[in-house]
């Protein structure tokens, strides 16, 4: 379904419409669920810079996106991409969310969990 719908989307409303990277977003997110990591990743990295493009760096979709490609690369174990990514939006969204808000502060608890399994690799 997820697949079908971004293909709808992507012909109707465009590739870089709002609703169609969410659908991109989506699609990523069931793969990433699943373990397909070859499919999710890529995913992940095209809505990233699809949504830093189209709605710029703060907005909090693409907030998002840096969130979940983070989450991927940690699933993947990838911490050199991870752990850099994880810390760059946890204070962007401290600075524009604020530090109460939700995704704020799981972000922040994804960071001290990353840092807690692999403590050797330190802040960046």
């Amino acid at each position: 379904m997820h697949e079908r719908t971004l293909e709808d989307r992507e012909r109707v409303l465009g590739p870089d419409h709002p609703d169609t990277l969410t659908s991109r977003s989506n699609l990523a997110h069931t793969y990433l669920k699943a373990g397909d990591l070859v499919r999710a990743l890529p995913l992940h990295e095209r809505t990233l810079e699809d949504r830093e493009r189209v709605l710029g760096p703060d907005h909090p979709d693409t907030l998002t996106s840096r969130n979940n490609l983070a989450g991927a690369y940690l699933k993947a174990g990838d911490l050199v991409r991870a752990l850099p990514l994880l810390e760059r939006t946890l204070e962007d969204c401290e600075r524009v969310l604020r530090p109460g808000h939700p995704m704020t502060a799981g972000l922040r608890a994804s960071l001290e969990y990353a840092r807690s399994r692999w403590p050797d690799v330190g802040p960046h």
